[in-house]
């Protein structure tokens, strides 16, 4: 059975994306070959609309990327992807859409995949969290101050229990797990 985990980055102020959606500056080398490894020991991704608009960054090589990024960028692409939206029409290679029975559908993709799918995007997580779906979650702490934006827990709060901490570059990841 598959292990659901919501993993971002947040700011210091709890904050994953400023009022205006704008992202996160790009993290430093350590901390990017980190996101590197992650993606490739992932099964799968579940993605809400807006962060996955943000990732479909990676579906076309550029000339400009460096080797760590061409790598993430390979990391991305290997795995299926689902993308939890109402209004997108298409999404790109590897992704189909999933327009509703989100719980069914997640539930059903946790029984027959092996290993973690990734939740990625604050009010998926939230709705996910509600149907008690995350089995873990990871808060990658950055030396940022937002002062407004989207928070990393949309809405629910779950009982939480720390399972493990570590530095990584410029942040520190907090590992979570369910009371």
């Amino acid at each position: 059975m598959a292990k659901l985990i919501f993993a971002m980055s947040q700011s210091l102020d709890g904050y994953v994306g400023s009022v205006d959606g704008a992202p996160f500056e790009a993290p430093d080398a350590e901390l990017f070959e980190h996101f590197v490894q992650h993606e490739r020991s992932l099964a799968a991704g579940i993605y809400g609309r807006r962060v996955y608009e943000l990732l479909q960054y990676w579906d076309e090589d550029r000339p400009e990327w460096s080797v760590s990024e061409r790598e993430f960028a390979s990391a991305w692409r290997a795995h299926p992807k689902w993308v939890a939206s109402n209004s997108l029409e298409s999404v790109g290679p590897n992704a189909s859409l999933i327009r509703t029975g989100i719980e069914a559908f997640v539930r059903h993709l946790k029984s027959q995949i092996e290993g973690t799918i990734a939740v990625a995007g604050p009010e998926l997580a939230a709705s996910l969290t509600r149907m008690d779906l995350i089995d873990e979650y990871h808060v990658y702490v950055r030396p940022i101050v937002l002062g407004a934006g989207k928070p990393f827990f949309a809405g629910v709060r779950p009982m939480l229990r720390l399972a493990a901490m570590d530095r990584i570059g410029e942040a520190v990841r907090l590992s979570y797990a369910l009371k």
